[in-house]
C-alpha cells in the first residue's frame, strides 16, 4: 500500500509531529482524494490528549476534509478526477441497522470514524484522519463541495456545519423561530449563520462582551452576556430552541429558563467532565426538554453543503501551515481564534 505524509501524536503528552502512514489503493467502490484543506476541531484536541479515555496511538486527527478527487474505482458513479469533494466524521457504517436505513449513519453503533476507529479496510491498525496529504474513502461517504465555496472556509462545514445544521433542521427552524446559541466559537458561529439564513430570530449567549459586535456581524439579532444574571433572567421564556455549543462543564439551569413552553435545549458541545445537575421543576412546569445531537447522516450533510452553497455560507477561518498545528492547539484552548483553524495541506509537502 502507498505511504503518505501526515502529522500524528504518539501519546497524550507528546506534540503532533511528522509521520508516515499507509493508504489503501482504491478498490472498485473507492474514491481517492488529494487533501487540500483540513479543519481543526476541538474534538481533535480531546483525542490527541486522550481526554475521553479511548484514543489509540499513533493518532492522526482531522475530520473536516476538503480536497480533489485523483482516482475512482470502476463501480463509482457521480465522482471523477478533479472534482472538489469533502469527507466528514465518518468513513463507513454497518449499512443494515435501523439508523443506517434511516440515513442516520452517524448513530450507527458500528460506524467507522474518520480517525481512531478499527480499520476494517486494513490500511493500518486503525483509521487515520485528514492531517495528511491523501485519503481513500468508500464512495458512499464522499460528499460534493460546490466550486462556489472557498475550500478553506468549507472544510469546517464537514463537522461544525453539520453539527449545528442537524438540530436546526430536526427541530424545524424556519422564518419566525426564536433560536438561542450558547458560546461563540467554532460551532457557535456556524449555528448563528445557519439559523439566521433559515429565517430565525437569533440570540447569542456569550461570556465575552467583546464578542457582541462580532455576533451581530454573523447574524445574531440579540446578544446576552451570560455572566450577567439579570440579562439572562430577562431572556426567560423567549426561545423555541437553544443550541448549546460549549464543550466545557457549566450550569445549564439558567439557559433552560430561557426556553418557552415546549422549548428544547440541544447540547452539541462535548465536555470532558459532566455538567452540574439539572433542576427538574423548570422542565416539568414548562414541558421543556434537554436533548443532544451528534453531527449528521450523509444525506443531511450533503443537504447542508448545498444549503451553504445556495446561501454563500462558509466558516470564518484562519489558515495555517501544518507546522503550526501545536501552536494552534494552544491558541484554541485560550479561545484565540475566529473561529476555526484550517490547515493548508500544501504545507505538508514543503
Amino acid at each position: 500500500m502507498p505511504t503518505t505524509p501526515a502529522f500524528a501524536a504518539q501519546s497524550a503528552s507528546t506534540p503532533l509531529a511528522p509521520f508516515s502512514i499507509t493508504r489503501r489503493d482504491p478498490g472498485p467502490r473507492d474514491v481517492q482524494i488529494e487533501i487540500t484543506h483540513c479543519g481543526v476541531c476541538h474534538t481533535d484536541i480531546h483525542f490527541v490528549k486522550n481526554e475521553w479515555g479511548f484514543t489509540v496511538y499513533p493518532c492522526v486527527p482531522g475530520h473536516e476534509i476538503v480536497g480533489r478527487v485523483t482516482k475512482v474505482g470502476n463501480q463509482v458513479q457521480g465522482f471523477k478526477a478533479g472534482d472538489r469533494v469533502g469527507v466528514g466524521c465518518l468513513v463507513d457504517s454497518c449499512r443494515t441497522c435501523p439508523d443506517c436505513k434511516d440515513n442516520l449513519e452517524n448513530y450507527c453503533v458500528n460506524m467507522t470514524m474518520t480517525y481512531n476507529s478499527p480499520d476494517k479496510f486494513n490500511s493500518g491498525p486503525h483509521t487515520f484522519g485528514g492531517y495528511s496529504s491523501s485519503i481513500t474513502v468508500d464512495k458512499d461517504f464522499v460528499l460534493r463541495v460546490s466550486e462556489t465555496l472557498d475550500p478553506a472556509g468549507a472544510a469546517p462545514l464537514l463537522c461544525a456545519g453539520i453539527t449545528t445544521y442537524s438540530p436546526l433542521r430536526y427541530f424545524e427552524v424556519r422564518k419566525g423561530s426564536r433560536v438561542g446559541v450558547v458560546g461563540l466559537g467554532g460551532l457557535g458561529h456556524m449555528a448563528v449563520k445557519l439559523a439566521s439564513a433559515m429565517g430565525a430570530e437569533v440570540t447569542m449567549f456569550t461570556t465575552s462582551p467583546g464578542k457582541a459586535e462580532d455576533a451581530r456581524r454573523l447574524g445574531a439579532h440579540h446578544v446576552v452576556i451570560s455572566k450577567d444574571s439579570d440579562a439572562v433572567t430577562k431572556a426567560a421564556n423567549t426561545l423555541d430552541l437553544l443550541i448549546n455549543t460549549v464543550a466545557a462543564p457549566h450550569d445549564l439551569n439558567p439557559f433552560i429558563n430561557t426556553l418557552r413552553r415546549d422549548g428544547t435545549m440541544c447540547l452539541v458541545g462535548a465536555p470532558d467532565k459532566p455538567h452540574p445537575p439539572i433542576e427538574v421543576f423548570p422542565l416539568i412546569f414548562r414541558r421543556r426538554a434537554v436533548s443532544g445531537s451528534l453531527i449528521g447522516g450523509l444525506r443531511e450533510t450533503q443537504e447542508m453543503l448545498d444549503f451553504c452553497a445556495d446561501h454563500a455560507i462558509t466558516a470564518d477561518v484562519e489558515v495555517i501551515p501544518i507546522q503550526k498545528i501545536n501552536e494552534a492547539y494552544a491558541r484554541m484552548l485560550k479561545s484565540d481564534v475566529k473561529y476555526r483553524f484550517v490547515i493548508d495541506m500544501a504545507s505538508l509537502k514543503g
